[in-house]
């Protein structure tokens, strides 16, 4: 099994994902053995009324964030697809960085399922949970 650290993951984000996440200037906080955490800095690009962080950026970040957990777990990164995404909003973002904590629950040999929080940077309390699947299409890149 390969490793799957932070500089791994840094390429990977450079590489693989479409350039409007790219867009979103998203860092790599932490990689761990089957979980991830993901910064997306705050812009008043990413939002709506009162300037409250939209759901599709905070939705993007978790689909995202979601995928560095899963290469940390596969050991390294594999084509995957999300099947499904279900997203609670339980308090908004505004005006800070929103941190993404997505862990692994289960990695089988075709499928994963995980969750994510989401929080504004400086406050534990969860703005948005996400549970998630995906469909893991190929093997690990050695």
């Amino acid at each position: 099994m390969s490793t799957f650290d932070t500089g791994a993951a840094t390429d990977l984000l450079a590489t693989v994902f479409a350039p409007w996440i790219q867009d979103l200037g998203l860092t790599i906080e932490r990689i761990g053995e089957a979980d991830a955490v993901l910064r997306m800095p705050f812009s008043d690009r990413l939002t709506r009324d009162n300037g409250v962080v939209c759901g599709q950026a905070l939705m993007a970040l978790a689909d995202t964030a979601m995928v560095f957990a899963v290469s940390a777990a596969s050991g390294g990164y594999r084509p995957m697809t999300t099947v499904d995404q279900t997203t609670h909003f339980l308090r908004p973002v505004a005006g800070r960085d929103t941190l993404a904590t997505a862990e692994v629950i289960r990695l089988g040999r075709t499928m994963a399922f995980g969750r994510i929080t989401l929080s504004a940077h400086g406050d534990d309390r969860p703005a948005v949970t996400v549970q998630t699947a995906y469909a893991l299409l190929g093997e690990p890149a050695k």
